[in-house]
């Protein structure tokens, strides 16, 4: 049955000259019919530069809105209409101008994984892979980084010169495994490396082998010597090296590593948006305008 259902995907977006993203997170039978996997501003790149004009995003809402800011002229959709993002939506764009006026001196910097909305507001954005680098070259020594406040942590510990105002906010899934999960992890698999993002809290990742992106876990993964390896994000991170690395064992940080957002797009729902469905990006040109800047200039620092 499912091989049926993505022989249909592969037929039908090789006659229509549709492309297919799917984040890291998605399930492997979407991975298998995709065009390109990746994190998602990585998964814009690539889509602006595909020749296709129209994309379907399998993630959720604030990547299908990068996607098309990257490439304007396309349509876009998101194969699963309602996927959001609590970190991505937590702070709404009033809130913001009141951080700003509060903190008028400061350089506003947004994580990728916020709306586009609120990119309108913001000086610079910044991938979870590229924070470090694009902060450490911000003129300014005062920055208001929005809006998770564990990878702004992360950074600043990096970048200690920096004077970096955090807010209370992230992403509620990774920020909710504990040091007791980290630990307990640790002690049941003495030999394995801990590789954990920086959404997660600095009581896990101070335990962590490695820290870094989704892409950066992975790639950190699939090179190294090492053959037992604690996966600190998504699970279904995990899953995929296992099928990717079979001669390498792979453990879950915790069990409750799942992103309810990202497992509610089956393959019928990119079936469907095939076929006429899904929630296609649109946006009005002057949010186009302001959301592109902190993206352009986060283009140009990187």
């Amino acid at each position: 049955m499912i091989k049926d259902i993505q022989q249909e995907i592969l037929r039908i977006k090789k006659e229509k000259s549709i492309t297919i993203l799917a984040h890291s997170y998605q399930a492997e039978e979407i991975q298998e019919i995709a065009d390109y996997t990746g994190d998602s501003f990585r998964l814009s790149e690539l889509a602006a530069d595909d020749p296709n004009n129209t994309l379907i995003m399998c993630g959720v809402h604030f990547m299908a809105e990068t996607c098309k800011l990257l490439s304007p002229n396309k349509k876009v959709i998101l194969a699963k209409e309602g996927c959001g993002c609590p970190m991505a939506e937590q702070l709404s764009v009033e809130e913001l101008r009141l951080l700003k006026q509060t903190y008028p001196d400061h350089t506003v910097v947004a994580y990728i994984n916020t709306t586009a909305a609120l990119k309108t507001e913001c000086d610079v954005c910044v991938t979870s892979s590229s924070a470090v680098e694009i902060c450490k070259k911000i003129e300014n020594d005062k920055i208001l980084f929005i809006p998770d406040c564990n990878l702004g942590a992360f950074v600043a510990e990096q970048l200690p010169e920096k004077q970096i105002k955090l807010i209370k906010g992230g992403c509620p899934i990774h920020a909710a495994v504990t040091e007791k999960e980290a630990l307990a992890a640790k002690e049941q698999h003495p030999n394995a490396l801990m590789l954990v993002h920086p959404e997660c809290i600095p009581a896990v990742t101070k335990y962590a082998d490695y820290i870094g992106s989704t892409s950066g876990i992975v790639a950190f993964a699939k090179k190294s010597e090492a053959k037992e390896f604690i996966i600190g994000t998504e699970i279904s991170i995990a899953e995929h090296l296992q099928l990717e690395c079979p001669d390498k064992e792979f453990y879950t940080l915790s069990k409750h590593l799942i992103c309810p957002d990202m497992k509610r797009t089956t393959l019928m729902d990119v079936l469907k948006a095939l076929q006429g469905g899904g929630l296609e990006i649109e946006m009005s040109d002057e949010v186009m305008k302001k959301a592109s800047v902190c993206i352009n200039r986060m283009l140009e620092l990187g």
